[in-house]
């Protein structure tokens, strides 16, 4: 079965290493990547564009192709994005067997013992950590031990079972954050090939970004 691999975040906007990492992601893992931006983040700050501007810049972002898509589930469930109740709800829509993963980038991998049932996690889905070469960092002694006989280096294994194992995703570094684009915009500045180019057919999200606190980080 082809696996369906999820990415998510907030997407205040979305931009090309978004966009470049889930391709890459897609190509490794022989996936359907789902782009998955979240309503109420527990663990950030609420983002500058509503809900429904963030989701119509990534639809538009993702015309033209077919291995990316979006979905907005997280977009209509009241409370905080928690990923363990997203990852329950598609587990219920595509059956037991159908391989999952869910893509996270290296620092917030490091960070998962903070997340909301987090050990569930392995159960319901593998774990695709989004790595760049020559970044590496030290995990919680506690992660560490809860992935020892997970992981696995050729994506053949996140095909043949449903859920459970831990494999690095090659991924190419593109430094750009929603952070430095937000900055761009607020300073009257046109971060042109940082970002897809439906956001500048949005003259509302422009002056949101334009009008925002640029300092805050994400």
């Amino acid at each position: 079965m082809r696996p369906v691999a999820l990415l998510g975040g907030t997407f205040d906007p979305i931009h090309n290493a978004h966009l470049r990492v889930a391709w890459e992601a897609a190509e490794f893992l022989g996936a359907a990547v789902r782009l998955v931006p979240a309503s109420v983040p527990p663990h950030r700050r609420q983002p500058v564009a509503d809900a429904e501007r963030r989701a119509a810049l990534v639809r538009a972002a993702l015309a033209g192709q077919g291995l990316l898509t979006l979905d907005t589930r997280e977009l209509h469930r009241d409370g905080p994005s928690y990923t363990v109740d997203t990852l329950l709800e598609l587990r219920d829509e595509i059956g037991a067997e159908c391989p999952l993963v869910l893509l996270v980038g290296a620092d917030a991998f490091a960070g998962l013992p903070e997340w909301h049932r987090w050990r569930e996690l392995f159960d319901l889905a593998h774990i695709g950590v989004l790595t760049r070469p020559g970044h590496g960092g030290v995990l919680p002694t506690e992660l560490r031990t809860k992935i020892a006989s997970r992981r696995c280096s050729d994506p053949r294994f996140v095909h043949e079972a449903p859920a459970g194992r831990v494999i690095a995703v090659p991924v190419t570094p593109l430094e750009i954050s929603a952070t430095q684009v937000r900055a761009l915009l607020a300073a009257g500045r046109e971060p042109r090939w940082l970002v897809p180019d439906a956001l500048f057919a949005d003259p509302r999200l422009l002056d949101a970004y334009r009008a925002a606190d640029a300092d805050v980080q994400e």
